[in-house]
């Protein structure tokens, strides 16, 4: 293969970040992300059936590491991408519930489905001793395997149990991302009940100056080293300011084409802060 597995997570990751910056919603951003990884893995597959593989290491490693987070990826985002259309409401206390709702089936799942099987249980614990049964093509055992799809599994692309290391990967993906959303709204309920703490806090500039911040801190990575998106920061500063800021990626192309600086907040801001430093000279 032409990546190693740093380098194959690294373009996943980039990817996200590309897309987290440029898609107008979430829902476009899992949707463009499936697509890119339902490619990526078609070509990895074209790329093992023409070279195959230099070694028994080269091999295991596929199957029990890079194919794993690129399907996991993809799994997950299908999800996303499913839950994200089935969303009764954008706010409020139906929002709340739909995705502790979702939640709780995840759990529920992981729970009969995922947490009592011998190959999370072997995933998980870290050993190899079965990595050649697990994680080598021609190894399926079908009378052993409870599942009818495995008789359709590309056995030149699939050893079976990279699908469930796949899944393993997804429900951990799926649990961050509706643990948060459920995170998001009630902190978002407990700051905006305290009338007290809200009441002398307000963004007196414009909603694209506030955009333009959003944006210039994410891509510094300055809050939480972009392990947050950018829609969980814009949702921070609409609480703390209580403003709705709309489709926050629209105005950032608007921005990006802006005939004079592309950066006039930020601009301001340094030129502001620089004046406010003189004065103590």
């Amino acid at each position: 293969m032409n990546y190693s597995t740093t380098e194959l997570i690294l373009l996943v990751q980039r990817k996200e970040e590309t897309l987290s910056l440029a898609s107008r919603n979430l829902k476009e951003e899992a949707s463009q992300m499936a697509k890119f990884l339902q490619d990526l893995l078609t070509d990895l597959r074209n790329a093992i059936m023409e070279k195959g593989f230099q070694n028994e290491i080269e091999e295991i490693t596929f199957f029990k590491d890079i194919k794993p987070y690129i399907l996991g990826k993809l799994i997950y985002y299908n999800k996303v991408y499913q839950i994200e259309v089935g969303c009764p409401v954008s706010n409020g206390k139906m929002y709340y519930s739909y995705f502790s709702d979702r939640l709780q089936e995840l759990k529920n799942d992981f729970i009969e489905h995922i947490s009592r099987s011998d190959l999370y249980r072997y995933y998980r614990s870290g050993r190899v001793d079965r990595d050649e049964i697990y994680f080598r093509l021609g190894n399926i055992y079908y009378n052993d395997v409870r599942e009818s799809f495995v008789f359709e599994i590309d056995t030149g692309f699939s050893t079976y149990y990279d699908y469930k290391v796949a899944v393993i990967l997804a429900n951990e993906f799926l649990y961050e991302y509706l643990n948060s959303k459920k995170k998001q709204q009630l902190s978002a309920a407990k700051i905006l009940q305290n009338k007290e703490v809200m009441k002398d806090i307000a963004w007196t500039n414009s909603k694209n100056a506030l955009i333009e911040l959003i944006y210039a801190l994410y891509a510094s990575g300055t809050i939480s080293n972009k392990k947050i998106g950018i829609r969980q920061i814009a949702l921070l500063f609409q609480i703390l300011f209580q403003i709705p800021l709309g489709d926050i990626h629209h105005a950032f192309h608007r921005m990006k084409t802006r005939s004079n600086s592309r950066t006039c907040f930020l601009d301001h801001l340094k030129f502001s802060l620089e004046e406010y430093m003189d004065k103590d000279i």
